[in-house]
């Protein structure tokens, strides 16, 4: 019996010209692109403290929750691209909605912000009535829209001092934000079980470890980390500063060395503003993967395409902009 061997068909390599092959830009190139559309769309770029050294680099304003929001009130673009995570546009979008919001990449979100529910808040007004409800910036806007006020690290103690004294009041959702307003106001406050995954993990070893490494630097604590507590258990007298309060104490101070407890890109803002002293961040792992989502590429690409663009429902917007303004109005 004769056997043939089977026929093997050669693979069919296609042209040249027919590969798709991606051309990695340069950063040359990107800081070009970038800087012709944003005169050609007259685009602003607002950038979170916790973004990448490279996105501050080209934002026109820098800043935490409050500033960024003042700043997308304030501004006479058209285009607003916002280098930071969902919600951050969103606030943007209720400020602005005659304007044109991006977010170079829609997965940046917050896990702060995925704790809470619209349908959590409207729960807890239909036990309370007659309370008013404080929510943290970081909440959708579906959030926000249930919500009496708004407010940042920045101005959590101000909003919550002002407010009656015989209502109740739901703090949400940020607990270690929550404690140290209660600290702060003594006020008793029904407290959302909320928390940042970043700010959460820093333990009070971790600032005890930079302590012991660097024994002449001072700590710059932010209220929503988990081992605040516990530390100012330890230093009853040491002060919790927003990001922006963070800036104004390490200016202030006669210190050279900060130990800085919170997400590790305010290390870059702290050593842009404030050059001639050092920024030691609690611990290299403090990193949200969320807020290093956005990269001078999808910045490019979201000025040369307006997409990917953020949107509210109208609805949501109007509701959600009263607890916004009055945000913006408390210092």
């Amino acid at each position: 019996m004769t056997h043939t061997n089977p026929i093997i068909p050669k693979p069919q390599i296609p042209h040249r010209d027919l590969l798709q092959l991606r051309v990695i830009p340069t950063k040359a190139e990107l800081l070009e692109d970038i800087a012709r559309l944003r005169k050609e769309r007259n685009a602003v770029i607002l950038a979170h403290n916790y973004q990448l050294p490279e996105v501050q680099a080209i934002a026109d304003y820098v800043g935490d929750s409050l500033g960024l929001s003042r700043q997308a009130a304030q501004t006479a673009a058209d285009v607003i691209v916002f280098a930071g995570v969902h919600f951050m546009a969103e606030t943007a979008v209720i400020l602005n909605p005659s304007k044109i919001v991006l977010l170079p990449d829609l997965r940046a979100g917050c896990s702060l912000a995925d704790t809470l529910t619209a349908q959590g808040v409207r729960d807890w007004k239909a036990k309370n009535p007659t309370g008013l409800v404080v929510t943290y910036v970081n909440t959708t806007a579906e959030v926000k829209a249930e919500s009496d006020y708004c407010c940042t690290s920045g101005n959590a103690v101000q909003i919550v001092q002002a407010l009656p004294e015989d209502v109740p009041i739901l703090f949400a959702p940020d607990r270690y934000l929550a404690a140290h307003v209660i600290r702060e106001t003594g006020r008793q406050m029904d407290v959302w079980d909320g928390a940042c995954h970043v700010h959460q993990a820093i333990r009070p070893e971790d600032v005890t470890c930079q302590q012991a490494a660097y024994p002449n630097a001072e700590l710059l604590i932010h209220p929503e980390c988990g081992c605040s507590s516990r530390i100012l258990s330890e230093f009853p007298d040491l002060k919790l500063y927003s990001t922006e309060g963070m800036i104004h104490r390490a200016q202030a101070s006669e210190a050279q060395e900060f130990i800085v407890v919170t997400e590790i890109g305010m290390v870059t803002r702290l050593s842009n503003d404030i050059p001639d002293k050092t920024f030691i961040p609690v611990s290299r792992t403090a990193c949200c993967e969320y807020m290093k989502m956005i990269t001078l590429e999808s910045v490019r690409d979201a000025l040369l395409n307006l997409q990917p663009r953020v949107t509210v429902p109208e609805e949501i917007r109007v509701c959600a902009l009263i607890p916004l303004e009055r945000m913006i109005a408390k210092g």
